[in-house]
């Protein structure tokens, strides 16, 4: 298709996008897309005029949902469990929650400090909408997740982003956090493991962090540990580990990662009572509560084990990203952290800038993406989604031989710029 006629579809969908803009609400106007909704999109309509993309642009994972919870979804739906559940989900689910939390993380809730939600994004908005009114100031490490901002927009905060670097592995330091703290700082959003970089905090640099927050009896953290079970260093550390602040903990996780089920839309929130309550109804004002049949799904999901039903796939991420890393290595000017945790690879790119072919000039990372998936054919998503347009970032979430075939293309692109 040519890149520069790339441009210009872009260009003209803004143009007839924004004819319409002035129709809208200033709150829909102020937030954007997705950048890896928008990239998956693409990728899906060049696949539907028969060009052959390879897309790791999406967060998700390509094992099929495991056999026992879709048996637990069809036995709900053969008992009729159609019915409408408590907003927060139904009891005996909360429960099992409960539990899971105690045998995997050691943590300590109540039934009524648990909400269930349509994906972990719910669970976010949800929090971040109770919590945060126009003008509060929300700490935000970057590289982050493409909705915290968008959310933030939503709910009036001021988002205070903190850049981190590879060096330190993508990690917000105690004393950067300190620095950022001022008396408008109502909130922390960080994840763990990380999306986009694929870090994973230590105990000791999560108590750290804490150490901070404790001096702050109005700060809050939102520790978004979605990607919990694919870590590769031998275990998750939360946040709400430390009793000295686990009153001021918002944990999110959910059930799409971990154990394959993005489709299925299932998000947890586990949080003080005051604003799990607080949440319960919010939510009721906007889902009301998630499916019925995903809440048995999920039933299931909080009551396998670990060895039998997750290992297996997070031994399988690791084997690709081992692959990814070692394919890297003959690719010149990508520079990258090795990723303890998640499906991602998040390399510097700026070695490129400045860089040519056929007269498109490569000025920052949605041009080189631009490029690869012209070029190459590859779908990525540039680091600007996540804060800083230095950076690319593709998923590792398909089988070897596709990730073979992507770095082979990538490689034979970025080697024709000059």
């Amino acid at each position: 298709m040519g890149i520069k006629w790339t441009l210009i579809k872009i260009f003209l969908d803004l143009f007839f996008r924004n004819n319409f803009m002035s129709k809208l609400s200033n709150r829909v106007n102020a937030i954007s897309e997705s950048q890896t909704i928008a990239m998956a999109r693409k990728s899906r309509e060049l696949k539907a005029k028969g060009v052959d993309i390879i897309s790791l642009s999406l967060g998700e994972p390509d094992f099929a949902t495991p056999q026992i919870i879709k048996e637990a979804a069809k036995k709900a739906i053969d008992d009729n469990f159609s019915y409408y559940t408590h907003v927060s989900g139904y009891i005996e689910l909360r429960e099992a929650i409960c539990k899971k939390f105690k045998r995997d993380n050691n943590l300590d809730y109540s039934p009524d400090e648990i909400v269930v939600s349509t994906g972990a994004k719910q669970s976010i908005a949800n929090a971040v909408l109770c919590l945060v009114n126009d003008g509060d100031e929300v700490i935000v490490p970057a590289p982050y997740w493409v909705s915290y901002l968008e959310i933030l927009k939503l709910a009036g905060g001021k988002p205070v982003i903190i850049n981190t670097e590879i060096e330190s592995d993508y990690k917000l330091s105690a004393d950067q956090l300190k620095k950022a703290i001022t008396s408008k700082t109502k909130l922390i959003m960080i994840s763990t493991p990380c999306n986009p970089t694929g870090s994973v905090y230590s105990q000791q640099e999560l108590k750290e962090l804490a150490k901070v927050v404790a001096e702050y009896p109005d700060l809050y953290i939102l520790s978004d540990e979605i990607y919990e079970h694919i870590n590769f260093i031998g275990g998750h550390q939360s946040f709400a580990q430390f009793d000295f602040i686990k009153d001021r903990v918002i944990t999110i996780n959910g059930v799409s990662k971990g154990f394959a089920m993005t489709g299925w839309r299932g998000g947890i929130m586990a949080a003080p009572k005051w604003i799990a309550q607080a949440c319960d109804k919010m939510q009721g004002q906007f889902t009301s509560a998630t499916c019925s049949i995903t809440q048995k799904a999920m039933h299931k999901a909080m009551e396998l084990d670990y060895e039998t039903y997750i290992k297996p796939m997070t031994d399988e991420f690791l084997k690709r990203r081992n692959l990814v890393l070692e394919l890297m290595k003959d690719i010149k000017g990508l520079k990258t952290n090795v990723p303890e945790g998640a499906f991602y690879v998040y390399p510097e790119v700026s070695y490129y800038f400045g860089k040519q072919y056929n007269n498109f000039i490569i000025k920052n990372a949605t041009d080189l993406s631009l490029y690869l998936l012209d070029e190459a054919h590859v779908a990525l998503v540039p680091g600007a989604a996540f804060g800083e347009d230095n950076y690319i970032r593709f998923s590792y979430a398909t089988n070897e031989s596709i990730l073979k075939e992507a770095l082979k293309r990538m490689k034979k692109a970025l080697d024709q710029l000059v």
